[in-house]
């Protein structure tokens, strides 16, 4: 099977790249899209995000064969209880969150005999909003498919490929393995880069200023991270918190043998963790995951 109308609620970031990767790479599939706020529909149409902008998300949802939400993951529940009076009955239902068990409840519980199909493009850049989107941002980055036991699976393999026809690669695992994964490639991270560059703001004695006017590669880079979207953060930490927790206590414990191989002044250790992870550094450019240049060597925002 394959989709020939596909609805994208919530046009930012990723439902605007996703609505511009389809009007792209799959130019015979319909799309359709809306967004709670007036604002960003009215950009989503300057710029042609999807075929056709809609008023309503009934409105958006209603002829389509797949619906992608494209909100903070906290708002799934909500959104797709707004949309399920509309819904075919055969349409696919699936979402682009950080976060899948708590995705995969609320939209289980909300759309009760739908086929949900929760899937995360593991793909992103600081930027957000109906600007922030581009075609390309898919091309050759990972997207994991979290389907349930039951699902259908000719329904999920046409979400892989429609995926694949974006340029990701898929992955199919459980949510709770995806969460696991997620929590430590992505959520931590995260966690860690707001933390460290609040912590330079608040230092006294360091005007934000300095901070800013000396800023060396490694803090210019979590300001990077720690530029991303605040509530689609603050989500993602509350919809993973098991995860996430179980995670930090693990760094948590790292840093602290680290934190003593400095003070006891053990080279060796230091000299030996650094090499083990330059050496993971390098195996992520190897995968192709990651090159030298600025967000992922892309640099059309706008494409």
């Amino acid at each position: 099977m394959s989709f020939g109308s596909v609805a994208i609620i919530g046009l930012g970031l990723l439902g605007g790249s996703t609505g511009l990767a389809v009007r792209q790479y799959l130019p015979q599939c319909a799309t359709t899209g809306w967004d709670a706020n007036p604002e960003t529909r009215a950009r989503a149409a300057e710029r042609g995000l999807v075929a056709r902008v809609c008023d309503t998300a009934g409105e958006a949802v209603a002829d389509a064969d797949l619906v992608i939400l494209c909100v903070p993951v906290g708002a799934m529940g909500d959104v797709a209880r707004l949309i399920a009076p509309a819904l075919k009955a055969d349409a696919v239902i699936s979402d682009v969150g950080s976060s899948k068990q708590t995705v995969a409840d609320a939209l289980a519980q909300a759309l009760p005999g739908m086929a949900v199909i929760p899937a995360h493009p593991v793909a992103g850049t600081e930027r957000s909003g109906p600007d922030a989107g581009f075609a390309a941002l898919f091309q050759q980055r990972w997207c994991i498919i979290t389907p349930p036991a039951d699902a259908d699976p000719a329904k999920v393999e046409a979400l892989g490929q429609f995926w694949e026809a974006l340029g990701a690669k898929v992955e199919v695992m459980t949510p709770q393995h995806h969460d696991m994964v997620l929590a430590v490639t992505s959520h931590l991270p995260h966690l860690i880069a707001y933390t460290i560059v609040g912590t330079a703001d608040d230092l006294e004695g360091v005007t934000q200023s300095e901070v800013i006017k000396y800023s060396a590669g490694g803090f210019r880079d979590f300001t990077r991270i720690a530029a991303s979207d605040p509530t689609m953060w603050r989500d993602v930490f509350l919809s993973n918190k098991a995860a996430v927790l179980s995670m930090l206590q693990r760094f948590t414990e790292d840093l602290t043998a680290l934190q003593r191989a400095i003070r006891v002044g053990d080279g060796q250790q230091l000299f030996d963790h650094f090499t083990r992870t330059r050496d993971i550094r390098r195996s992520i450019i190897e995968e192709g995951q990651d090159d030298a240049r600025p967000d992922f060597g892309r640099s059309d925002h706008s494409a």
